[in-house]
């Protein structure tokens, strides 16, 4: 990825395309290259420019935020970070992003400066957004499966410590810290766990491991 992160805005009002804008535009390592007014033209928009974030409406015309981002995830060998913008927080759809793959989510009245951070946190990719929101939403919303996931079972203790500690918002460093192992081992667990769940980020993984009941959504440990 470069030194700048490359945005894509995707959200059927105007309005908050440019406000969105104005905001990301100012902040320095921040670029808004291209935009789109429903979810087809996401689709097409992020192939075209290949950003690193988007920035996708859960709900548009034509195909909803949903749909787009896994058709976007789906379709890319390197596909962008994506985080679904709502207007509520308690929203199934929301939830419904996460499984396909989506970052994180933001509220559409969230502040400017939690707009920045957050951007830059997901394109950073070493921590998860909003944990207690993403815990939050598992408990409202999650489909129990009705058998743990062969998954479980291939993670070593380390692997399955560094992926409750990822479900509570730890860094890389954080893991590293709490795992008593340098930066780049804590770096591989967290790859040894996104390839053994099969998720897109680390938002899917524990999203994963809150549908298998691996980890339970009010805490950060075992069921």
């Amino acid at each position: 990825m470069s030194t700048t992160v490359r945005v894509v805005l995707a959200d059927d009002e105007r309005m908050v395309r440019t406000a969105l804008r104005v905001i990301l535009d100012a902040e320095p390592g921040l670029e808004v290259v291209g935009e789109a007014a429903t979810g087809a033209e996401a689709v097409s928009v992020v192939r075209e420019l290949r950003p690193d974030v988007v920035l996708m409406d859960v709900r548009m015309p034509e195909i909803d935020g949903i749909r787009a981002t896994e058709q976007i995830l789906g379709t890319l060998d390197r596909p962008p970070r994506i985080v679904v913008v709502t207007t509520f927080e308690n929203d199934s759809s929301v939830y419904d992003a996460l499984v396909a793959g989506a970052a994180g989510f933001l509220l559409k009245r969230v502040a400017a400066e939690d707009l920045v951070r957050a951007v830059r946190l997901v394109a950073r990719s070493d921590t998860l957004l909003f944990p207690s929101a993403v815990r939050a939403l598992a408990a409202e919303y999650r489909k129990r499966a009705a058998e743990p996931p062969r998954w479980a079972s291939r993670l070593t203790d380390r692997e399955a410590e560094a992926l409750r500690l990822m479900a509570a918002g730890l860094t890389n460093a954080e893991i590293a810290g709490r795992l008593g192992v340098g930066p780049a081992t804590a770096k591989t667990h967290v790859a040894a766990v996104l390839a053994k769940t099969g998720a897109q980020n680390r938002t899917q993984a524990v999203i994963a491991a809150y549908e298998s009941g691996f980890i339970a959504p009010g805490h950060a440990g075992p069921v």
